[in-house]
């Protein structure tokens, strides 16, 4: 054992070790310090404000300013779409500015725009009233002249009217116009007559100046008769008017407008990406500068946090590069500390194994509802414990309500992922997940399918990796390395299986039976004899189609499924086993323990700040509370031993119906279509075999088939020795933060 205790660790084998740090940090270079920070993004804060709310803290002011940044910018980015343009992905190269200037530059842009758009509403309501107008008389006059004389009168009044010279299009009327060749679609002068109270005509002619901003003519003149009131009966002077606008001036405004307004969006729109990064990462670092508390001086501020222990040199570095960078005639204090909280969970991964280590992650996600238990913490149930037991307990923020609003549940609480430095199931998933889902997925021609499909998105990895896709595209996207581990080994099981399609081939040589006589050939079960030696690889082809085929299959199927199982439930056992002897826990080795906390005295830590990380937080040992909870774990086990073999049964009864599911789409449709001399039968049998293979046996069967293996991987392998009760690590970067975090 000592052998394998002085064994290198591997990367995934167990988290990164972890420790936790005080930082000291003069004022003068804590905005470039936590910068620095946020770019290397390997250290997460711990918040010693949590007790304040977010309008207490020291840095509020400039929160606020960001968050008002981030909401002009997004009405310029929506402005941008509205116009129908879009905003440029790659910034204009051009010198950098600073917070203060980017402030001033943007209420600038806003003040301009919105000033713009208010013109052009009103503009395009002046226009849209004319228009109506236009079309008003234009109808009018299809109304008053019948159509017998429709032509004789605007004859008449073109030869009364009409004026051969250029202001021809400034004197006509709209039937006028109508009667010239070539003029329909010309926008000359329209006008609005009627007749009005003499009385009324001063304040009419005021409306009218304000409704159209003076963008008008108003010409009047005293009608010749007098009209008796009816009300009244009295008579009253009336005057005729005419209102006279250009909407072909009003046109050239409004595109003279909108022009100038995607001139200004275009120019916006080549530094909105680069504004937009820039105020996400000022609002961000200001949010962990409130995360840090002010010493009695208020000449340094102070912070906690964890780091990995490989990470240490290269955040004092950055440390040192502040420093330098803001002149501080102080340096950065960077320390190491003790401390009795259960450090986060780091994996470094890649774009490979990252796939498999978030299947493993979402083991713990809360399945409950959050509620508040006696001792006064928040408490939820998860996924995969013994009998749904909601025992474990985790120290959410006190302002939780407040954090719910802001941001969803699992931003606030987070999911948890394997506790610190236990055996990591990532590393074993690589290689069983897809393996299992092979077993009952096994056919080598589905499984090119399946390759092809990975393929492709891993050759269009860079370009779909940079844009928005859907949320299942997203999910197919993110799991590419494992759908291309998962066709690797279903054309391995499919060789096994001898499977494409449901057909078998011999590609690995001659079947090792043959017929005794001629008679076979009618039954093939009935007269076959073993002529030669094993078939060298997988099921002999002979196996298809005869009348042992199933009861073959199955007896294979179920015994290799058992076997399965047994094997990777010991894997789990023996996993348990080591991390035991990580731990130095004799107590789990001999009664599946895991629920012992450090017993510390009443003594212990007395002198440390409330809240601290270096506070102890033990609680009192009931010797019957855990007596009762072994109980349960031991009688779970052994009947979770039965349980969880047959389980196992799942990959031979899904291997199976995968099996003849197949064989029924290519018997009953393809070759029963194909039977037929006709080509459009043979066209439908193929088009319906086609369908069938890509939606129920490539879609819904892949998906049956993995979240079956999610499930033998979540409870019957992971609950023999996966605590799943530790907390990610989240450290401050600026390439985690998203638009979200605006």
């Amino acid at each position: 054992m000592e052998y394998i205790d002085n064994l290198p660790s591997m990367d995934l084998m167990r988290s990164e070790k972890m420790t936790f740090a005080q930082l000291i940090i003069p004022v003068e270079s804590a905005h470039r310090a936590v910068s620095y920070l946020g770019e290397l993004g390997l250290l997460q804060f711990r918040d010693l404000n949590d007790d304040k709310s977010p309008f207490q803290r020291t840095f509020v002011n400039q929160v606020k300013r960001c968050a008002e940044m981030s909401r002009k910018l997004r009405f310029f980015k929506d402005q941008i779409h509205k116009a129908g343009l879009m905003p440029s992905p790659h910034p204009a190269s051009q010198p950098d500015i600073d917070l203060e200037e980017l402030e001033i530059r943007l209420a600038e842009h806003e003040h301009e725009l919105i000033e713009m758009n208010t013109n052009s509403e009103k503009l395009q309501q002046t226009y849209n009233e004319l228009l109506e107008f236009k079309m008003v008389l234009q109808k009018a006059g299809d109304f008053l002249v019948p159509s017998g004389s429709h032509s004789a009168a605007q004859e008449t009044e073109l030869d009364e009217n009409v004026y051969t010279n250029n202001d021809y299009a400034d004197s006509a009327s709209l039937l006028e116009q109508e009667m010239q060749p070539g003029s329909s679609n010309e926008s000359g002068v329209k006008f609005i007559s009627g007749i009005i109270c003499k009385s009324k005509g001063l304040r009419f002619e005021r409306m009218l100046f304000r409704t159209t901003r003076g963008n008008m003519l108003f010409n009047q003149a005293p009608a010749d008769d007098q009209i008796v009131d009816p009300a009244s009966n009295e008579m009253v002077e009336k005057t005729v008017f005419v209102v006279l606008s250009r909407l072909s001036e009003l046109e050239t405004t409004l595109e003279a407008g909108l022009r100038h307004r995607d001139t200004a969006l275009t120019s916006i729109g080549f530094q909105l990406t680069k504004w937009m990064n820039m105020v996400r990462r000022e609002k961000a670092i200001y949010d962990t500068l409130n995360m840090l508390n002010f010493d009695v001086t208020k000449k340094c501020l102070v912070g906690e946090g964890w780091c990995p222990i490989f990470a240490k040199t290269k955040i004092q570095e950055a440390l040192q590069r502040a420093t330098f960078d803001s002149n501080s005639q102080v340096g950065i204090i960077f320390h190491v500390m003790d401390s009795v909280e259960l450090p986060p969970t780091y994996f470094r991964t890649n774009h490979f194994t990252n796939a498999y280590q978030e299947i493993v992650d979402a083991y713990g996600h809360p399945v409950g509802p959050l509620y508040l238990n006696l001792k006064g913490k928040m408490t939820t149930c998860y996924s995969g414990r013994w009998f749904g037991d909601c025992y474990q307990t985790i120290d959410y923020p006190k302002n939780l309500l407040l954090h719910l609003l802001l941001k969803p549940v699992s931003e606030v609480i987070g999911a948890p992922v394997a506790k610190y430095q236990e055996a990591n199931p990532a590393v074993y998933t690589i290689v069983t997940f897809p393996f299992l889902f092979a077993v009952m997925f096994g056919d080598w021609g589905h499984g090119i399918c399946l390759l092809l499909g990975a393929l492709f998105l891993i050759a269009r990895e860079k370009r779909l990796g940079s844009q928005k896709l859907g949320s299942f595209m997203e999910m197919l996207f993110g799991g590419r390395y494992v759908l291309l581990m998962m066709s690797l080994f279903s054309i391995y099981c499919g060789l096994i299986y001898n499977e494409f399609f449901s057909v078998p081939f011999h590609i690995f040589g001659s079947s090792a039976y043959k017929c005794r006589d001629a008679t076979c050939s009618d039954a093939r079960s009935v007269g076959l004899i073993k002529d030669r030696d094993t078939y060298p690889f997988g099921v002999d082809p002979s196996w298809r189609g005869s009348r042992s085929e199933l009861p073959f299959l199955n007896s294979l199927k179920m015994k290799m499924s058992i076997l399965f199982g047994v094997a990777q439930m010991n894997l789990g056992i023996l996993l348990s086993y080591f991390n035991a002897r990580y731990f130095s826990n004799s107590l789990d080795i001999r009664f599946q323990g895991r629920t012992y906390g450090i017993l510390g005295t009443s003594d212990m830590y007395n002198d440390e700040e409330p809240d601290s990380a270096r506070q102890s937080h033990n609680e009192d040992f009931n010797f019957s509370e855990v007596f009762v909870h072994q109980m349960i774990h031991s009688i779970e086990f052994v009947l979770g031993a039965v349980s969880n073999t047959a389980s196992y049964l799942r990959l031979w009864a899904l291997s199976l119906a995968h099996s003849e599911l197949s064989t029924v789409f290519y018997e009953k449709v393809l070759l029963l279509a194909w039977g037929y001399d006709n080509f459009i039968i043979r066209l439908v049998g193929l088009a319906v075999f086609a369908f069938a293979t890509a939606f129920i046996l490539l879609m819904m069967e892949t998906l049956s088939a993995f979240l079956h293996a999610l499930r033998l991987h979540w409870v019957e392998f992971q609950n023999k020795f996966y605590s799943g009760d530790g907390y990610k690590f989240r450290p401050f970067s600026f390439a985690a933060l998203t638009d979200d975090d605006e």
